[in-house]
């Protein structure tokens, strides 16, 4: 049984007024003050941020997972994100400086799913994708669980929170696909030693499709659950443009063509088919008959 999801207002659209963004490594560190976004944040919904300004040609809004939320404090509430300049948008997102206002919506999407007694879990990111799992990781401690991490990325350089994991008390793991920090390899080749050490029944993943993938068959051999949280590419972030859709397969084994940003980004790694994405399974709910002969 897990925890209900408080009652909360709805995302809201503000101008959130830019607090400060630094380098973190490879990645780029922005707070934002967002009142009334702050206070409903769960861990795993995004935010999502028009960029370019108001006079830009860029009219599709850039999501973002969000690292850390605080309904309180010198600025009221902020929402802190992660993120790497991958293009024009977080370019632009890149170079905006304290006092700039940029237009923000959310929360948004589907949180991960906290059982009301939690165990041991094992919480994995790549790159910057472990940014939303320290929030996770709090809430499974609060409801009196422990949080262990596997923490991997290309290279040193483009790992993120190494030593905000360790600051939580469990066991913590890095690995790096060039052997620059910690064990060369990927996050699933440590995973299963440690959820044996640990004894943990649950994993928590975020980053690469393949690497969700992988962890997700990692759990499933291990007997363990697995939630996902998928990062892909979100246009509107409410639902309209249906371009963030994946097969996803229901209670019923049903395989629906299912959106990202309103029933994710967080589902079960088991529900996802990951080596159908970017495709329409010919078995999807709705999916075009294609006869014999073309015709």
């Amino acid at each position: 049984m897990t925890a209900a999801i408080p009652d909360v207002v709805g995302p809201l659209q503000i101008e959130a007024e830019v607090v400060s963004r630094r380098r973190v490594g490879a990645y780029h560190h922005l707070t934002l003050v967002a009142r009334g976004i702050a206070e409903q944040v769960l861990p795993g919904q995004f935010v999502a941020l028009a960029v370019g300004g108001p006079d830009s040609s860029m009219l599709l809004r850039r999501a973002f997972s969000v690292y850390r939320a605080r309904p309180s404090g010198a600025h009221g509430g902020t929402v802190e994100i992660v993120f790497a300049e991958a293009g024009r948008g977080t370019r632009w997102l890149a170079g905006v400086e304290a006092g700039d206002l940029v237009d923000t919506v959310g929360p948004l999407g589907r949180p991960f799913r906290v059982p009301e007694t939690p165990g041991a879990a094992v919480l994995v990111g790549g790159g910057y994708g472990i940014a939303p799992m320290f929030a996770l990781a709090d809430s499974i401690a609060a409801a009196g669980g422990r949080a262990h991490f596997v923490l991997g990325a290309g290279s040193a350089d483009r790992l993120f929170g190494v030593v905000e994991a360790r600051r939580r008390g469990g066991t913590v793991v890095v690995t790096t696909d060039d052997g620059s920090a910690g064990t060369r390899g990927l996050v699933t080749d440590v995973l299963p030693d440690l959820l044996m050490s640990t004894g943990a029944t649950a994993v928590y993943a975020c980053g690469p499709m393949g690497m969700l993938a992988a962890a997700n068959r990692v759990a499933v051999n291990t007997g363990a659950s697995c939630q996902v949280l998928v990062e892909e590419s979100m246009a509107c972030g409410i639902g309209v443009c249906m371009t963030c859709v994946l097969p996803i397969i229901g209670d019923d084994g049903v395989t629906r063509m299912t959106r990202t940003c309103t029933d994710g980004p967080v589902f079960d790694g088991s529900a996802v088919r990951f080596t159908d994405v970017g495709t329409v399974p010919a078995d999807t709910f709705g999916a075009p008959i294609v006869h014999a002969g073309g015709s």
